[in-house]
């Protein structure tokens, strides 16, 4: 079984494992900040390559990856245009978006194991989110399909360059400036109020949580998925959307659609770490999954 170096590289810490063939038993190995640049990015692969004795490198990235090339890495922008592969040539590597590489994981050994098609949505600082359609994961022209963040369901807004309306109204940053209207510090105290059944505080999730379901509505619509999963912090209080989510997304449905169903991930923060793991084993083919 070859040994990889499974990496979650996210904007602001990287998090490592090694994979010998178990996913079960599959242990971090680091967690710590994110590299500045790219020098230092190299030089701490290399020596945690070393260190697990791998072979092979499975990397998620926040941001878009074609092939084993870095093309939009908005919050780690030394690796723009970056391939991978050529900084790292005694080792078989594999590239994927961080939503993407989470999708392979929940497909493969998850909650999605069991569908063909699926829809992940991780919803944390930003929303990132990933496709599966008739067991493959979908990558687009350049990488850069399934951009759920970006979905718009506001004909007025202006748009941004960095995120798009959806991110602006239901990420993280969205429910830190919600969580001020009440009192708290940011979207964690927020979400924990949520679930403590504080009805201020579930009343205010509830706006995300429409819009959340509006947009989405779309992508049921377009790609007629078996399961929708969720990740990231608003997984934690899924039980609080869920009924507004879904009430918003099957009014904008036909009734065939409607009775899909939306649950968290398996694999929850570590989907990362497994997706990138399974990726290193496949290669280069690692989204086609079954």
């Amino acid at each position: 079984m070859t040994r990889v170096l499974a990496i979650d590289l996210g904007g602001t810490n990287l998090r490592a494992a090694v994979h010998t063939g178990d996913i079960a038993g599959l242990t971090q190995l680091v967690r710590e900040p994110a590299p500045g640049n790219l020098d230092a990015f190299v030089a701490r692969v290399r020596a945690l390559a070393a260190e697990g004795e791998a072979e092979a490198v499975g990397l998620a990235v926040p941001g878009l990856a074609e092939g084993s090339v870095c093309r939009w890495i908005p919050n780690l922008p030394w690796l723009h245009g970056v391939d991978i592969a050529a900084l790292f040539p005694n080792l078989r590597v594999a590239v994927g978006n961080d939503a993407q590489i989470a999708l392979l994981a929940e497909a493969a050994e998850g909650a999605a194991k069991d569908v063909s098609d699926a829809i992940l949505l991780a919803i944390g600082t930003g929303i990132g989110s990933a496709v599966l359609a008739n067991g493959r994961i979908v990558a687009g022209a350049h990488g850069g399909a399934c951009s759920f963040g970006w979905a718009s369901a506001d004909i007025k807004d202006h748009g941004e360059e960095r995120s798009g309306w959806l991110e602006r109204v239901a990420s993280g940053r969205a429910l830190d400036a919600l969580a001020g209207e009440i009192g708290l510090a940011d979207g964690r105290q927020l979400i924990a109020a949520a679930k403590a059944g504080q009805l201020a505080a579930q009343t205010l999730l509830e706006v995300p949580a429409r819009q959340l379901g509006t947009a989405l509505a779309g992508a049921v619509g377009l790609l007629d998925p078996g399961v929708i999963l969720v990740s990231g912090g608003l997984a934690d209080v899924l039980d609080v959307i869920a009924p507004p989510l879904l009430a918003a997304m099957r009014r904008q449905l036909p009734p065939h659609l409607r009775g899909i169903e939306l649950k968290p991930g398996l694999f929850g923060s570590r989907a990362g770490l497994v997706g990138a793991a399974l990726a290193g084993q496949a290669g280069s083919g690692w989204r086609q999954i079954r």
